[in-house]
Parts: C-alpha cells; sequence; structure tokens
C-alpha cells in the first residue's frame, strides 16, 4: 500500500520518538529539512501542539459563554419586550444550538480533507461576524429584532459547531505527541474541552451580573447589547494565535485527502459511531435544557426573587460543572473513558430521581434544592459531560476523526435542541409549576439510564495511543484493496504560517 501521495509528499516518521520531517527537495528549507533539522520539526510541533491545546481551552470558552449568555438574558428581555413570547424564547435559545448542528458537520468533514487549521480559522470567522450581528439586531418592530437577533446566533452558531471537531481533534492529538502527555490525555482533554464550555457558563453569569450592577441593576437594553458584545472578544484575539498553528502530527502523517473509502470505514466503524452519537444525544438531551433555563427553574420555585437573585442562583448552579469535571477527567486516566461515561450517567440518574421524587421538601429549604441541583449538574459533567469528546476522538483514526466528531456532537446538539423545545412545553402541561419542574427531572433521569446503557454496550475501549488505531486502520484498508495515499507535507505548510525553520 502507498503511504505517500509522491516523492513530493513523503514524511519520514519516526514512530517511537514522533519526530519526522519532509521528504520533498526542490527548495532551499526543504534540503534543509531532510538533512536532518529533526530537532527543528519537534520543536515546531511541540510549540503548535501546546498552541492547539490552550486556543481550544479559549475557543471552547467562548462557545459556552456565548451560547448560555442568553438564558441569563431571557429574563431581562421578558422585563422590556412585551413580545416575548414562550416562542420566541425558545428560539431564541435552539438558533445557537441548530447553528452548531450545521457547523459541526460542515467543519468536522472540512478539517479532515483540508486541515485542523483551516476549519479553526474558518469557523472564527463565522462566529465573530454571528455575534457583531446579535449585538446590533435591531427591527422595525420587537418581533423584528427578535428574528434578526435569532438568525445571528445561528451564524454564530454555525461557527462555534466548528469549534467541536476542530478543537476536540486537536487537542486529542496533540496530547498524543508524547508519552507523558498521553498518560494524562483524559484530564486534558477534559479541561480543554467540557470545562472549558462549563467556564464559559460561569463567566457568561458573572459578566450579566457585573454589567446589570453597573446599570444599577436595572432592565436596560445597554445589557444585553454589551454581554453579548463581549462574546466577540476572546475568538478575535483567538484568530491572531489560530493563524500561527500548523496541523497535528497524527494528521501530517495519516490524513486521506483524496477518494476517501467511505463504505469499508462506515462498515468498519458503524457500531463506535453509533454509540458515540447516541450517548452524546442523551447527554446534550438533559444537560443544555437544565443548564440554560437554570434561571428560569429557580425562579419558579421562588417567585419572589429579582432577576438578580435569579441570574445569581442560576450561576451558582452552573458552578457545579467544574469539578464534576475535574473530577471526570482524572477518572479517564484512571478507569478508563466508557466506564467513567457510564459511571457518570448512572449517577446522574440516581441523583435526578432524587431530586424528582423528593421535589416538595427539598424546594422547602430553597438552598437545599440549589445545593442538590448544582450537584445533579455536577454528575452530568463528571460522566458524559468529559467523555463524550474523548471517546468520540479515540474511537476513530485520524482520516477520520474530524467528521465522526463532528457528526457525534451534532447528533449530541439535535438532543439539545429537541430537549431545549419541549423543556418549556412539559412544564407548562402542569398546572402547579413545583410538579412542572418534578416531571423534567424525572425524564432527565430516564434519558440518563439510557445513556448509561448506551455507552456501556456500544462505545469500545480503544488504545490510547492513537498511531494503535491509525495502523490498524491502514491495515483493514490494505486486506480489503484500497490503496491510496496518506499524510501531507510539512513544508508547505510552515510556508502559510509565522513557523520558520532556523
Amino acid at each position: 500500500m502507498s503511504t505517500h501521495a509522491d516523492h513530493d509528499q513523503k514524511v519520514i516518521y519516526n514512530a517511537e520518538t514522533k519526530d519526522e520531517y519532509d521528504g520533498k527537495h526542490p527548495s532551499d528549507t526543504d534540503s534543509e529539512l531532510a538533512q536532518g533539522s529533526s530537532t527543528t520539526i519537534a520543536r515546531i510541533s511541540r510549540v503548535s501542539s501546546i498552541f492547539t491545546v490552550l486556543v481550544a481551552g479559549l475557543a471552547l470558552f467562548s462557545d459556552g459563554y456565548n451560547a448560555q449568555i442568553i438564558g441569563y438574558m431571557e429574563p431581562l428581555f421578558s422585563d422590556l419586550y412585551s413580545d416575548m413570547s414562550k416562542t420566541i424564547k425558545t428560539r431564541l435559545a435552539n438558533a445557537y444550538l441548530i447553528g452548531e448542528i450545521f457547523g459541526m458537520l460542515f467543519f468536522g468533514l472540512l478539517i479532515d480533507r483540508l486541515g485542523r487549521r483551516a476549519g479553526i480559522v474558518s469557523a472564527t470567522g463565522f462566529l465573530v461576524l454571528g455575534i457583531v450581528l446579535a449585538t446590533a439586531a435591531s427591527g422595525n418592530s420587537e418581533n423584528g429584532m427578535f428574528w434578526m437577533m435569532i438568525i445571528a446566533r445561528g451564524i454564530a452558531g454555525f461557527g462555534a459547531g466548528g469549534e467541536y471537531p476542530t478543537c476536540g481533534s486537536g487537542s486529542a492529538e496533540a496530547a498524543d505527541e508524547t508519552e507523558f502527555v498521553r498518560r494524562k490525555r483524559g484530564i486534558l482533554v477534559a479541561v480543554t474541552t467540557d470545562f472549558a464550555i462549563d467556564l464559559g457558563f460561569v463567566g457568561a453569569g458573572i459578566v450579566a451580573l457585573i454589567v446589570l450592577a453597573a446599570y444599577g441593576q436595572r432592565s436596560a437594553v445597554g445589557v444585553w447589547r454589551i454581554c453579548f458584545g463581549l462574546g466577540f472578544v476572546v475568538p478575535v484575539v483567538l484568530f491572531f494565535f489560530r493563524v500561527r498553528m500548523i496541523n497535528s502530527t497524527q494528521y501530517r502523517k495519516h490524513s486521506i485527502k483524496k477518494n476517501v473509502p467511505w463504505l469499508l470505514i462506515i462498515k468498519r466503524y458503524w457500531k463506535p459511531m453509533l454509540g458515540c452519537s447516541l450517548s452524546w444525544f442523551m447527554y446534550d438531551f438533559v444537560t443544555y435544557p437544565f443548564g440554560l433555563f437554570s434561571s428560569t427553574i429557580v425562579g419558579q420555585l421562588n417567585p419572589n426573587n429579582t432577576v438578580v437573585q435569579n441570574i445569581g442562583y442560576g450561576t451558582v448552579i452552573n458552578c457545579f460543572y467544574l469539578p464534576g469535571c475535574i473530577v471526570g477527567g482524572l477518572l479517564m486516566d484512571k478507569i478508563g473513558r466508557k466506564q467513567t461515561m457510564t459511571l457518570g450517567f448512572f449517577l446522574w440518574a440516581i441523583m435526578a430521581f432524587i431530586i424528582g421524587g423528593a421535589i416538595g421538601p427539598i424546594q422547602s429549604v430553597f438552598p437545599l434544592f440549589v445545593v442538590l441541583y448544582g450537584i445533579f449538574q455536577a454528575l452530568g459533567e463528571m460522566g458524559p459531560g468529559v467523555a463524550t469528546f474523548l471517546c468520540s476522538a479515540e474511537s476513530f483514526p485520524t482520516p477520520t476523526r474530524g467528521i465522526f466528531l463532528g457528526f457525534a456532537a451534532a447528533v449530541g446538539k439535535a438532543g439539545a435542541s429537541i430537549g431545549t423545545q419541549v423543556f418549556t412545553p412539559i412544564q407548562d402541561s402542569f398546572d402547579d409549576a413545583q410538579k412542572g419542574v418534578q416531571a423534567v427531572f424525572l425524564i432527565g433521569a430516564a434519558f440518563a439510564v439510557v445513556g448509561g446503557l448506551i455507552s456501556w454496550f456500544l462505545i469500545p475501549d480503544r488504545s490510547r495511543q492513537l498511531e494503535d488505531e491509525d495502523q490498524a486502520f491502514r491495515e483493514y484498508l490494505e486486506t480489503n484493496g484500497w490503496h491510496g495515499t496518506f499524510g501531507e507535507s510539512l513544508t508547505q505548510e510552515l510556508r502559510t504560517t509565522t513557523f520558520h525553520v532556523e
């Protein structure tokens, strides 16, 4: 089987040291690489992998902020605008999620064909455009303004959706550069993916409270415009770092850019694709509405609260996400990825059954409800929250990691969208607000149980070394008669970045 397209794309690779150099000779730079600057290539790969991990974390923090800020602004919109119906509220929450679904699918395919960096830079552009349009939303009527906001948040969601396959794949591959980092991949990926998103959730609440305080705790148009506009800052700053990055070692060695054998790929990976996608669906179906509407739930059970108090309680509840992510990351390195996911799903279900079954006495001691709600959120993050990213990254080989991770994340966001869409109608179907809250907790518990069964029986246990599955995939393709090209030229890529061979 051919492992390189031609002499110009030959990649010399040492699997043991992860050193590589491009075998292309026509230019002086190529000759310099070929003559033994393996330490230079290793240095470039290390620096870029550090950038990849740090930038992934900050980018997904931005995604969490922009996804959650709308949940904190909805009580404000209800005060300011008479046209703020429950339908508009749901569409505002869903627009970002639906945009993410399309972004995950599009950029998942793009980063496998054109490279991780190309996808990251493009996704940032859409995200910034959407945030700017949402911040400037206006219209001849309140309803017109809301529709502009809905469309703009859909565009921002499309860009944010691209962050999931690019950051998830990039973090997993960057954490494979050395044996030491590989042993810590669980906590590293947990911190730079789910923890970062959840930190964005918390950051959104803190920013909302600060801006409200600056306005004397009054509901004002400037509050939501400032809160939306601040979501623009991190993506713009990150753009200047992202153009400096290069693709990972694994991608440069194993990418397939032409004649992708999709039928053979589906035949080998349909089961983990189903497992990762459905478990992500179950997780997002429960966690997104409980996160987005935490302030609303608090307000229903404690109707005397002010807008500031509801946002504050919602932020406190979301703070519980963070320790859950850390514990989950450590558990993934200790007991395994699918084991952590399954454990988290079942503990999540137990806590939901406890809250739903005893909502009356629990709600009578309101701080107790807030703490138990927070523990419920933490357990979800401890298991499926952190494990969905890593299971979806490690279950597939490098040439298809982007599209499969993007597909699984898109199915998850479909679950989030459906969960968000039905959350309010389920609550409204009960005359008593307390019974409505009880119902959504019990339904969430049932979905968590199903998610635990899916993760245990459909998600595989993979080797911690990505190279093992990549080699097994190559052998599988060769056995089934596919002969194609793998890899890309590092030298060509370096010409488009700020890295230089000295």
